[in-house]
C-alpha cells in the first residue's frame, strides 16, 4: 500500500460490512439561493442524532452545481459536514463519504480536497464520461484508490448513468482499496451482475455492497445472493444503503436496518409477508419524493419538501431555479405522509429540533 494511500480504520471497515444507513446529504439554501450555513449544519446534526453510520456529501443530493466556478461550494459544504462530525465526538464508527466526479484531473483534485478535510472514502461517480471506455474508467478508479478508499457507483442510465459490463465489475472489484459498491441501476439484472462479479473476485470479502436502488430498498437489504464458484458456493448480501431516500425520515431508516439485521441472524427464518408489504410502502413513499412519474425531475425538491415540513430546511430552493416540485408532486407527498405515518420520524425531529437549531446557530 502506498504511504499516501488512506484506508478505513478496522472499526470503520467492520461497521461498513455490518451495514450502515448513509444519507446523501442535501444542500440547504436561503431564498437568495445562497448557502444557509445554519441549516446545512442542522441537517448534519439530524443525521448524526438519527443514528446514521455516515454521510455522503458532494453527491447528487448536494447538487452537482456546487462545483460550478460561479457557485464554488464543493469544499465549503464538505468542510461544514466534517466540522459537525468532529464536534459530535462520536463513540461509534462513522464514515464520511465525499462525492467525486469528472475526468481524472477533476477527480484527483476533489479527492485531494476531501482527503485533506478528513473524509474517509470517495463515492466515485462515472456520470458524464460516456465517451470513456471501461478500461479508461478502471484506470481512473485506480488513480483515486491510490489516494483513498473508493466506493463504486452503478447509476441508472435514465439519470445520467451508463450500462457497464459484468467484466467491468469483475475488474473493478480487483482494484486495491475499493471498499464498497453502491448498486443503483434500478434494474434487477444489472444488480445481479454487480453482486455476481464481486462474488467471483478474490477481494469479495473486502467489498461491502450497498443499495442505491430506490425502487427496491428493502428487498435488496433482505436478499441473500448465492452463486456457485470454483471454490464452492459463495453468498453475499447488500448490507446497507447509501441513498438520497435516507436523507429523509432517517431515524426510521436506521430502525428499519436494525430490524433487518436482527432478521438476518435468525437462521432459516421465513420472510413474513408483512416485510413485502412494507417494501411496497417504502417504494411508494420514494416515488412521491423522487418523482419517477416525471423522470425524476423533482427528486431534489422532493427531498427538500419533506425536510421543510419537518423544520429541517427553510425552503425547497435549489441552485438551479428551474428545479421545482413537479405538477402533483406535493399532493403525492401529502398522500404518503397520511398513508404511512409509521415511516416518518416527525416526532423524533420535533423532540430535538430546537436543540439542534440552537447548536447549529452558535458561532
Amino acid at each position: 500500500m502506498h504511504k499516501t494511500q488512506a484506508s478505513l480504520t478496522p472499526e470503520q471497515a467492520a461497521a461498513l460490512h455490518e451495514g450502515l444507513v448513509i444519507p446523501a446529504h442535501p444542500l440547504a439554501l436561503n431564498e437568495r439561493r445562497k448557502l444557509d450555513e445554519v441549516y446545512q449544519r442542522l441537517l448534519t446534526k439530524y443525521y448524526i442524532a438519527s443514528g446514521a453510520g455516515g454521510i455522503a456529501v458532494g453527491v447528487h443530493s448536494t447538487q452537482f452545481e456546487i462545483r460550478d466556478p460561479q457557485v464554488n461550494l464543493y469544499e465549503r459544504v464538505l468542510r461544514l459536514a466534517a466540522e459537525e462530525t468532529e464536534q459530535a465526538r462520536l463513540k461509534r464508527p462513522f464514515i464520511k463519504v465525499a462525492g467525486i466526479c469528472g475526468d481524472i484531473e477533476q477527480a484527483v483534485e476533489e479527492a485531494k480536497i476531501s482527503k485533506g478535510l478528513g473524509y474517509d472514502a470517495a463515492l466515485l461517480s462515472m456520470g458524464g464520461l460516456d465517451g470513456w471506455s471501461e478500461k479508461d474508467l478502471l484506470r481512473r478508479t485506480e488513480r483515486i484508490a491510490d489516494m483513498m478508499p473508493v466506493i463504486g457507483f452503478y447509476l441508472q442510465p435514465s439519470v445520467g448513468g451508463r450500462m457497464l459490463s459484468f467484466a467491468f465489475w469483475q475488474a473493478f472489484a480487483e482494484i486495491d482499496n475499493v471498499v464498497a459498491i453502491k448498486i443503483a441501476p434500478f434494474n434487477r439484472y444489472q444488480t445481479i451482475d454487480v453482486v455476481r462479479a464481486v462474488c467471483s473476485s478474490s477481494r469479495r470479502d473486502k467489498i461491502a455492497l450497498y443499495t442505491g436502488n430506490d425502487d427496491n430498498i428493502l428487498i435488496d437489504l433482505l436478499t441473500t445472493y448465492r452463486f456457485d464458484m470454483e471454490e464452492g458456493t459463495i453468498e453475499k448480501q447488500i448490507v446497507g444503503g447509501l441513498l438520497g431516500h435516507f436523507a429523509v425520515w432517517t431515524h426510521k431508516a436506521v430502525q428499519l436496518l436494525e430490524e433487518v439485521k436482527r432478521l438476518r441472524k435468525q437462521e432459516g427464518s421465513p420472510l413474513s409477508p408483512e416485510w413485502l408489504t412494507r417494501s411496497v410502502e417504502i417504494t411508494d413513499a420514494n416515488a412521491a419524493f423522487f418523482d419517477p412519474a416525471h423522470q425524476f425531475a423533482g427528486c431534489i425538491p422532493g427531498i427538500h419538501e419533506v425536510l421543510r415540513r419537518q423544520g429541517l430546511m427553510r425552503g425547497i430552493w435549489c441552485l438551479n431555479p428551474q428545479e421545482n416540485l413537479s405538477k402533483g408532486q406535493k399532493e403525492e407527498i401529502d398522500r404518503v405522509y397520511l398513508q404511512y405515518p409509521h415511516l416518518h420520524d416527525d416526532d423524533f425531529v420535533k423532540q430535538h429540533l430546537d436543540e439542534w437549531l440552537r447548536l447549529a446557530s452558535q458561532p
